[in-house]
């Protein structure tokens, strides 16, 4: 009879382990981004607001380090399980279809794979933008004035666009991403299925949508 802990990782290697693994991290992942986006509201309020927000996630000290870690984890996780599920799909399917239909799927969900590329990519400069610095146009402050480093990025077009072509990549990404982990956690129903979809558009156009408002309305004037 084969142990819990050995059922467990023989069910990682299974399409319903990786997408398994693809909700639960999914879902950690949305949090943290509907989080950040509700943390940078903070930028409407003006230097002070935003600076105070940077100032206490500073303050977590090691707890700020756990939660980078556990994003961390499920960044690494969520990529692995999507490149495996890619991977036993094609090995389950080796011949091509000659003629391909995609009425029973989303644009979103076609373009799932390259827009996780695109976001991978963001994360990294992300980070490098505004956390580390090192690729910030203009001098960079940390997170002591965190709300100088933010207006100065976005004041240069070339970046701003950068943000813009990202943010829309995560909008159709949340979308088919919320739909299919509500899906894989159970929400899958005829009874359901409308609200999941509500879900998914609600998550997606708020996060997408806000996050998009941020370097318009530094390059509009309207944060300075």
């Amino acid at each position: 009879m084969r142990s819990v802990s050995g059922s467990a990782l023989g069910l990682k290697d299974t399409t319903i382990g990786k997408k398994a693994i693809m909700a639960v991290t999914g879902l950690v992942l949305v949090g943290f981004v509907i989080a950040h986006m509700i943390g940078n509201l903070n930028a409407y309020r003006g230097r002070e607001a935003f600076n105070g927000y940077a100032a206490f996630l500073h303050s977590m000290g090691g707890l700020l380090w756990v939660a980078r870690g556990v994003l961390l984890g499920s960044v690494a996780l969520h990529i692995w399980a999507a490149v495996s599920l890619v991977r036993l799909n094609r090995a389950a399917r080796p011949v091509r279809y000659q003629v391909k239909q995609n009425q029973v799927t989303t644009y979103a969900a076609r373009v799932m794979p390259v827009g996780g590329l695109v976001l991978a990519l963001f994360i990294v400069y992300h980070i490098l933008h505004l956390t580390v610095g090192t690729v910030a146009p203009g001098e960079f402050r940390g997170w002591q004035d965190a709300y100088h480093n933010f207006v100065t990025g976005f004041q240069v077009p070339a970046v701003a666009g950068i943000y813009v072509v990202a943010q829309a990549a995560l909008g159709l990404h949340l979308y088919h991403g919320v739909w299919s982990l509500l899906q894989t956690l159970g929400a899958n129903h005829p009874r359901y299925n409308v609200w999941r979809k509500r879900a998914a558009v609600a998550v997606a156009i708020g996060v997408a949508g806000i996050n998009l408002s941020y370097p318009i309305a530094v390059l509009a004037g309207v944060i300075k």
